[in-house]
């Protein structure tokens, strides 16, 4: 370690910052989730070694790899080690290699099936476009500058889960049916998230529901109403889903937290997700209430590129800000990791997806080195500044 280094560590000590001992699954996945994976590891490990951390990281197969290695998707030893973790790191699932594959070996099914195991019931997704990227949004500059706001989406109900839901015959006519089921404890924890969430930020809560045609969201309309005395500085608004699909293109930064259920938001999530430009800068949340959270970046395993050294690693280095955050209660060292991307960002270097008219892109590892670059140099000046102070 170099001498300035070694001050801010002794500095960090000597302010009675407490060092910590975490376990973290790492599950790269199939294409570029390797790559992104194995690159937001390089930063986790530079917070714990700036930080006075100690980052114990074991990787397992998930998704297509684990499928060709194990016969499963999500094999028991990679559940266990899960399990038994503090948190998990996941890249990406999928492929063409995979398509032809029955439903219970499709890659994807693994990450269903880990969310459910880990009872990973609230996904949070941030939407933000930073400065300076405005331009490569689908929409107007204008109308995406300055956009910030979390999406908090139910991941284990709704109609991705509920029973019954197959296909059958009736007579000689073929007939399917999916269940939208939801108890009301599931949609009270979610809501609670998102207000709990909206405290911490603008104070605002939207709540998206189809109240007009569907019973389940009339009981959702009714638990956000009853959670929102609990939190009278937090403004509650509800929005017909369909409206709000609209409202993310016409006026994005009206919102603040964005609270639905899971087909929902699985859908206006991905919509939001073309504000920014590209969802090389996207990362995720997805919690239990007492368990592993599981953090990923939101863009796909993108196997046309993958090995080339063209992937955007910035997601899931955000997407291992929000695990020191919301896992290990680390705020000054996400703030470290954030503030890092910011600056990269500000300073002109892109990767291919961001790269606009006249620009040159850097490849993966070239942009993890930058932030790598810019999480030292901060960090290491804040400590002899305090040092000194």
């Amino acid at each position: 370690m170099d001498p300035a280094s070694n001050l801010y560590f002794q500095n960090l000590k000597g302010r009675g910052m407490r060092t910590m001992e975490k376990r973290i699954a790492i599950l790269p996945g199939d294409g570029i989730g390797q790559e992104v994976a194995n690159n937001a590891v390089k930063v986790l490990k530079t917070i714990g070694r700036q930080f006075g951390h100690t980052f114990h990281c074991s990787y397992a197969p998930v998704g297509g790899e684990a499928v060709d290695k194990k016969g499963s998707p999500l094999p028991e030893e990679t559940l266990k080690l899960c399990q038994e973790s503090d948190a998990v790191l996941f890249g990406a699932v999928g492929g063409p290699k995979w398509d032809g594959a029955s439903a219970e070996q499709r890659p994807e099914k693994g990450l269903l099936q880990l969310r459910k195991s880990l009872d990973l019931f609230s996904n949070l997704r941030p939407v933000k476009v930073f400065p300076g990227l405005s331009a490569h949004s689908a929409l107007k500059q204008e109308t995406v500058r300055d956009v910030d706001f979390v999406i908090v989406r139910e991941l284990t109900g709704g109609l991705y889960f509920g029973k019954p839901s197959g296909r059958q015959m009736s007579g000689d006519e073929e007939e399917v049916v999916d269940t939208l089921h939801y108890k009301r404890k599931e949609i009270e924890r979610i809501v609670e998230k998102a207000f709990k969430l909206a405290e911490q930020r603008n104070k605002k809560v939207t709540s998206v529901d189809k109240a007009n045609v569907l019973e389940s969201s009339r009981l959702w309309r009714e638990v956000a109403e009853e959670t929102a005395k609990r939190y009278p500085g937090v403004q509650l608004e509800h929005m017909l889903v369909d409206r709000a699909a609209m409202e993310l293109i016409a006026n994005p930064r009206q919102f603040d937290v964005i609270v639905t259920e899971n087909m929902f938001g699985d859908i206006l999530s991905d919509e939001a997700s073309m504000l920014t430009g590209s969802l090389g800068l996207l990362p995720s949340a997805s919690l239990s209430e007492n368990g592993p959270g599981l953090y990923e970046p939101v863009h796909g395993s993108a196997p046309e590129i993958a090995g080339e050294n063209k992937a955007n690693p910035l997601a899931a280095i955000l997407s291992v800000a929000m695990m020191l955050r919301h896992s290990f209660r680390m705020r000054e060292e996400a703030e470290a990791v954030e503030k890092a991307v910011t600056e990269v960002l500000e300073a002109g270097y892109r990767t291919a997806d961001i790269t606009g008219l006249g620009q040159r892109s850097i490849g993966t590892k070239q942009m993890t080195d930058q932030v790598l670059f810019a999480l030292e140099e901060d960090t290491t000046t804040a400590g002899i500044m305090a040092a000194y102070a």
